[in-house]
């Protein structure tokens, strides 16, 4: 075999390492630098910055049209591999790989067909979720199943734990599929039982403050590490970095600022600050002021030296 890899984020690069290691590695593609930070200077994806360590060839093209087949096919190459590339890949690319193209996509296909899987899982309350190795198809997220893993989720999991969770079995699973390629059974999907999830915006984790502890909670750890969610206090902006559930009645109004207090939660007491919600309590436990470092709730509520009010879905 001779692989392509196609991926951009941190979730990729241990499927990338994998099968740089299995010998097999011809090239990477990945999204062009792009401006990062305060400074705005231009960075490469983990993904390059790691396959440059490696000494891979690496390819970053704006489209995949004429130029970028050219220099593909130079490769010589017979599978694509892609893992978060973020980009549908058309039919005269596909064209390229005689034994076509494998995707990693971390949910349970046909659910949660979409750039934002793990997210919407955590949002919909998901009692599962799980990795799909599926054939590249014209159509996003539509290829044949080749192989799926489930994992429980507990209710306290955010984003960022379960993408190493996706990043380490998915690299497990792209190494089982290569070696029984030519064996393993195709499944389709079910069209019928596709969903979809959505890009993430920054604005998606403005926390509304109506909504119940349940739906803000979700909020808060599926955009964890980003965009994290935030409110306002005194018109200052404030990142909500965790948070769990506290009693399941208020008679607060949303987003009312209730005081300290604490929650059982298996052998460990949590303490944090108890916010009213549309529905029952939040138990805010680390929060972060716009410009200052993020705190336990004891150290906030210190700082805040009885200066209390509510929590606003606004600055005004």
């Amino acid at each position: 075999m001779r692989i392509v890899f196609a991926g951009s984020p941190d979730i990729a690069i241990p499927s990338l390492e994998l099968l740089h290691a299995s010998g097999n590695l011809v090239g990477v593609l990945t999204n062009p630098d792009r401006p990062h930070g305060r400074g705005k200077q231009l960075r490469g994806t983990p993904v390059k910055e790691r396959a440059l360590e490696l000494g891979v060839p690496v390819y970053t093209f704006e489209s995949l049209k004429k130029e970028a087949r050219e220099c593909i096919q130079e490769l010589q190459p017979t599978l694509l591999v892609s893992f978060a590339y973020s980009r549908i890949f058309g039919p005269k690319f596909l064209s390229l790989f005689p034994q076509g193209g494998i995707n990693v996509h971390p949910s349970l296909l046909p659910r949660f067909r979409g750039p934002s899987p793990l997210t919407e899982a955590i949002l919909q309350g998901d009692n599962c979720t799980g990795i799909t190795i599926q054939t590249l198809a014209l159509g996003m997220d539509e290829g044949d199943i080749l192989l799926q893993k489930e994992i429980p989720l507990q209710g306290s999991e955010t984003t960022e734990s379960l993408s190493l969770w996706a990043a380490r079995d998915g690299a497990v699973m792209v190494g089982e599929v290569i070696e029984q390629f030519e064996t393993l059974s195709r499944t389709p999907q079910n069209g019928d039982l596709a969903t979809y999830c959505t890009k993430i915006a920054k604005s998606d984790g403005a926390i509304i403050w109506t909504e119940s502890a349940t739906e803000i909670d979700r909020k808060i750890r599926a955009y964890t590490p980003w965009p994290r969610c935030f409110t306002f206090l005194h018109g200052q902006r404030v990142v909500i970095h965790r948070a769990v559930l506290g009693a399941t009645q208020t008679t607060g109004i949303p987003g009312s600022i209730l005081g300290s207090g604490d929650v059982l939660i298996g052998e460990e007491t949590i303490q944090g600050i108890r916010v009213a919600t549309g529905n029952g309590e939040l138990l805010v436990t680390h929060l972060q002021r716009a410009g200052k470092k993020t705190v336990s709730a004891e150290e906030f509520l210190r700082g805040a030296q009885g200066e209390l009010g509510a929590f606003s879905p606004s600055a005004i």
